[in-house]
C-alpha cells in the first residue's frame, strides 16, 4: 500500500542533521574518545544539560548510530570514534560546523533563491566570489570542513583511478591540500602542486608542513578565473570538486587550458558528485546542485556525458568514466592528450 511515509523521512531529515550538529558543537564524540562512557547523570554534570535533554540527546545520537548502549550508558560507535575525536587526523567535526554555522540557515530560504537565481551565504555585489573573503575563521571553517571531506575521496581516487604513470599533478583550486597530501602517501613516485588564491595556498602549506611532505607538493598562487592559464609542468591535471562551482562558459575554458598546459600523453582527471545522463540523480548530485544554487553565482553539478563533450571540445580522446564511492565525489571523467 502507498503511504506517505517516504515523504515524512524528507519532511523530518533535519531532525538527524540538527541533532548531530548540536552534539558535535558539545563536544560529546570528544568527550567520549578511547572507550569512555557517559550516563545521563554524566551528561547532565559534563555537559551542563538538564535530565530531559540528556536523555533524549544520547538517545538520538545512539538511533543515528553515533553511539552505541553501554550498560547504564553510552559509547562512540566505531563511526564517531574514528571521525568525530578532534585531535583525530580524519576529524569530520569541521564538515558537521561548516553548513550548521554556514549553509544551513540560508537554506531555510531556497525559495528566494528559485526564485532571484542569487547565492544566499554571499554578497555577489560586493565579493568576487564566495572564495573571496577576509573573514580567517570562515576560512578555516571552509577548509576544513574541505579537507575532511577530500582526503577519503582522495583515497577513493588513487584506487580507482589510473593516473598513467603521472609523477607530476596540479590540483587546480587545490584548496586545503587533501588531495596531494593523500595522493603523495599512497603514490610514492607522485609529486604535486597546489594551484589556489594566495591566502588558501598558505593554508595548504601549513597542511603539507604538518604532513611532512614539503619535499613533494609545492604550492603556486594564482587565480585560474584569471584567464591566464594553468602552471606547466605536470604530467596530471586534477580539477576535484571545483568544476560544479561554476557555468559550462568557465570550465570549457579551464579544460581547453589544461589541455595546452599538458605535455602529449598527459591526463586531465574531473572529479566529481556526477549526474546521470538522464538528471534523475544520484541524490547525492542532485542535491549538491541545490547547494549550487545557495552557495554560488553559476554553479550546478554536471553529468559525466557533459563533462565527456567538453574534454572532447577541447582536444582530449580516450575519454573515459570511472565510478566510485566516496564523501565528495562519486566518480572521475579522465581523458588524454595525444
Amino acid at each position: 500500500m502507498l503511504t506517505p511515509t517516504p515523504l515524512m523521512g524528507l519532511v523530518t531529515g533535519f531532525w538527524s542533521f540538527k541533532t548531530f550538529a548540536a552534539a558535535v558543537e558539545l563536544e560529546l564524540f570528544t568527550r567520549l574518545a578511547g572507550g569512555q562512557v557517559i550516563t545521563v547523570a554524566d551528561a547532565e554534570a559534563e555537559l551542563g544539560l538538564p535530565e530531559r535533554p540528556a536523555d533524549l540527546l544520547l538517545a538520538a545520537c545512539a538511533s543515528l548510530g553515533l553511539l552505541t548502549r553501554d550498560g547504564d550508558g553510552y559509547r562512540n560507535s566505531a563511526l564517531a570514534e574514528e571521525f568525530l575525536v578532534k585531535g583525530k587526523p580524519y576529524y569530520f567535526g569541521g564538515q558537521v560546523a561548516y553548513c550548521d554555522q554556514r549553509t544551513y540557515l540560508p537554506w531555510h530560504r531556497i525559495g528566494e533563491a528559485l526564485r532571484t537565481d542569487r547565492p544566499l551565504t554571499w554578497d555577489p555585489a560586493s565579493q568576487e566570489s564566495m572564495f573571496d573573503t577576509a573573514d580567517p575563521r570562515m576560512l578555516e571553517s571552509f577548509w576544513g570542513a574541505m579537507y575532511s571531506t577530500s582526503i577519503f575521496t582522495a583515497k577513493a581516487l588513487a584506487q580507482h583511478v589510473d593516473l598513467g604513470g603521472g609523477r607530476r599533478l596540479l590540483d587546480v583550486g587545490g584548496g586545503s591540500g587533501a588531495y596531494p597530501i593523500e595522493l603523495c602517501r599512497l603514490l610514492p613516485d607522485l609529486s604535486a602542486t597546489v594551484f589556489d588564491l594566495p591566502h588558501v595556498c598558505e593554508i595548504a602549506a601549513g597542511n603539507v608542513a604538518r604532513a611532512g611532505l614539503g619535499d613533494r607538493i609545492a604550492t603556486a598562487p594564482g587565480d585560474f578565473l584569471t584567464g591566464e592559464g594553468l602552471p606547466a609542468g605536470h604530467d596530471v591535471v586534477l580539477f576535484s570538486m571545483i568544476l560544479h562551482d561554476w557555468d559550462e562558459a568557465t570550465n570549457q575554458r579551464l579544460l581547453t587550458q589544461a589541455y595546452e598546459a599538458l605535455p602529449r600523453d598527459g591526463r586531465v582527471v574531473i572529479s566529481e558528485l556526477l549526474l546521470n545522463a538522464d538528471r534523475t540523480g544520484p541524490p547525492a548530485a542532485a542535491l549538491m546542485g541545490m547547494n549550487m544554487l545557495v552557495e554560488t553565482v553559476a554553479g550546478r553539478n554536471y553529468s559525466d556525458a557533459e563533462y565527456a563533450a567538453w574534454l572532447r571540445t577541447a582536444g582530449f580522446t580516450d575519454i573515459e568514466t570511472v565510478h566510485f564511492d566516496a564523501p565528495g565525489a562519486n566518480g572521475a571523467v579522465i581523458g588524454i592528450k595525444r
